[in-house]
């Protein structure tokens, strides 16, 4: 069947194996110092590995491959112990993946007596990462920050009124990256920003701030198919429009690291240098960080 599925680029990978924790499928191992995936069917292509490469090496691709099968998953895990089957039900939960989440229920209650853990516990997990959640927890309570949801008062980053209408910096169209033509004139020479799609609503002044002098692409690096087209695209910005500087505006939930994984991943592949600056935006609308990569 053609589906999504992690794809790593071995010329990248360091075999540092900070991804083989971090994919609670256990699809990875380190073999020969390089990351391997073992198995097409314990790789549910959401892609939890991808912002945990420092090398940026983890991507997903649409192809061939073997349907996941959560039963195989499951039954692999139970020798893994409490937290890593814990962290995989919180991981389909976060990502509402009701159906593969309901089979593994399923398994874990028909074999119960082998679990490493009490049937309650699970209820007590599910529900309460529900209630934290809805409550606007975040990462420490077991809740995804990337999807959490959450309200709060804008308070003292709200910014005064201005006197007039405030026009666009926008100069250029489309900005959506499958949409965009790296060969289009206005790329050349230009200082590019490539920001995620949430931080332009995030942050109050984004205009006059980011895009204002600069050419503009938009991608989110956990909902956008197709991601290594965004770093053949970004290769070609770079060799064949020469662009001056890249930009890279962000979120501060994890899976937003996958832009800056791209940005960082195409500077590797080119064959001219760009300084690239990383910017982080709080969901509260202020700056984290903001320094040259």
């Amino acid at each position: 069947m053609i589906r999504e599925i992690i794809k790593i680029d071995e010329d990248l990978c360091n075999g540092c194996g900070v991804c083989v924790p971090n994919c609670h499928e256990g699809a990875l191992q380190i073999i020969d110092g390089k990351a391997r995936l073992i198995s097409e069917l314990m790789c549910d292509g959401l892609g939890a590995c991808i912002g945990h490469c420092p090398e940026g090496a983890i991507t997903i691709e649409e192809r061939e491959a073997d349907a996941y099968d959560e039963i195989t998953t499951i039954s692999q895990m139970v020798k893994q112990g409490k937290a890593t089957m814990f962290a995989h039900l919180k991981h389909l939960q976060d990502h509402n993946e009701t159906g593969y989440l309901q089979q593994a229920l399923g398994f874990i209650k028909a074999n119960r007596e082998a679990m490493p853990f009490e049937i309650s516990e699970v209820h007590e997990l599910l529900h309460g990462a529900k209630e934290e959640q809805a409550s606007g927890g975040g990462c420490a309570s077991g809740g995804c920050p990337g999807s959490a949801p959450m309200a709060f008062d804008a308070g003292g980053l709200k910014m005064a009124a201005p006197a007039a209408e405030v026009p666009s910096e926008l100069t250029q169209w489309p900005v959506q990256m499958h949409l965009i033509n790296p060969a289009a004139s206005y790329f050349q020479g230009a200082d590019l920003l490539v920001a995620a799609d949430c931080a332009g609503f995030a942050y109050g002044n984004f205009h006059n701030d980011f895009i204002k002098g600069r050419k503009m692409v938009i991608a989110c690096p956990k909902l956008d198919q197709g991601k290594d087209i965004y770093v053949q695209k970004l290769v070609k910005l770079i060799d064949e429009s020469r662009v001056n500087t890249i930009t890279v505006v962000i979120m501060e939930v994890p899976c937003c690291g996958g832009l800056s994984q791209m940005v960082k991943m195409a500077t590797q592949m080119a064959s001219r240098k760009v300084p690239v600056k990383e910017v982080v935006i709080g969901i509260k609308g202020d700056i984290l960080s903001d320094e040259w990569m």
